[in-house]
């Protein structure tokens, strides 16, 4: 509770300084307008989905690099075969979900079965996904032109407040995933189990745990919703380029997970501290944009230091915690 109150006030501290530097001392109305607020909400939602599902791994002591190649699996496939290759939407809208929940389940057979190191099966993901993205569209860019309005609403409509603000749909969707993944972590037998095996794998084995098959749900989880998020992205944008779409975006589920409190460790992690490191990584973002004294080309070194950070807070808070104990 300590981690999230300090990453809770970190982000009122972060919001505020945005605030100051682009809008009031600038005299303009940027940072909190209608438009800006509508898309940071947007943003964080998008990317939210991605953090949770990541969470999920990490809280087993695991990694997962792919997610981003899987995002552009996901979001250069379906436009590429729903409008340039004409499949109907009951045809290509399944297999945008089967094809991710089949990737998860094969990096947790490798990692639990072969014994290989997640690092090195979901780095060969993050390769291959791309590659084989590349190579069946032959790197030309898919996008839906003037179709599937109806479909696309779910991740760039929203839902009215005011005359002039309202809450992206996106939100709406990860507020119904926050809640069933918390529930699940906390509420049922299977999350406290992989909070277990997190801790110690040895002693959850020896207690009767079945612990390949909570590290193969850890995957399909965190592939399936990297694939639902890789929809709801080119759903937003209406086209993507398999060069490019999808880049870093590990790097921001991963920030927003070990800022949120999931330990690198593993056996530790709340969704809530995930949503709420999400917002601190996407508003940091939108303070690069709008604050001139800040430059655009430093926002990869932000993230990159806000990951070091938390992974240093991790590890000072475990030796204050061993400290403590003995």
């Amino acid at each position: 509770m300590k981690r999230i109150l300090g990453i809770t006030i970190l982000l009122a501290v972060v919001y505020l300084a945005t605030w100051i530097f682009s809008d009031a001392v600038t005299g303009r109305q940027s940072f909190l307008s209608a438009f800006n607020q509508e898309n940071l909400l947007r943003r964080t939602a998008l990317f939210g989905i991605l953090g949770i599902g990541v969470a999920f791994v990490i809280i087993t002591s695991g990694i997962d690099l792919s997610i981003g190649s899987v995002v552009c699996l996901v979001g250069v496939g379906f436009p590429w075969l729903t409008v340039q290759l004409g499949w109907p939407i009951w045809v290509a809208l399944p297999l945008a979900i089967i094809v991710p929940v089949i990737i998860g389940l094969i990096h947790g057979l490798l990692i639990t079965r072969l014994k290989l190191q997640p690092f090195v099966v979901t780095l060969c993901g993050l390769l291959m996904y791309r590659g084989i993205t590349r190579g069946f569209t032959n790197d030309q860019t898919a996008g839906f032109q003037n179709e599937l309005k109806g479909l696309r609403w779910l991740a760039n409509g929203e839902i009215p407040i005011t005359d002039s603000f309202g809450i992206p749909f996106p939100v709406v969707i990860l507020a119904i995933i926050a809640t069933l993944a918390a529930i699940f972590l906390n509420k049922t037998i299977y999350g406290r189990y992989l909070l277990a095996l997190g801790n110690n794998e040895e002693a959850a084995r020896f207690s009767g745990i079945n612990t390949d098959k909570m590290v193969i749900l850890a995957y399909v989880i965190c592939s399936t919703l990297a694939g639902l998020g890789g929809l709801l992205f080119v759903l937003d944008t209406n086209s993507a380029q398999p060069v490019d779409f999808g880049n870093f975006y590990e790097l921001f589920a991963i920030a927003a997970a070990v800022l949120g409190g999931c330990s690198l460790r593993g056996g530790t992690g709340t969704i809530i501290g995930v949503l709420i490191g999400t917002a601190l990584i996407q508003l940091l973002r939108n303070m690069i944009t709008l604050v001139d004294q800040i430059p655009q080309n430093i926002e990869y070194a932000v993230i990159g230091a806000v990951i070091l950070a938390g992974a240093v807070g991790d590890e000072i808070a475990k030796r204050v915690v061993s400290t403590r104990k003995a």
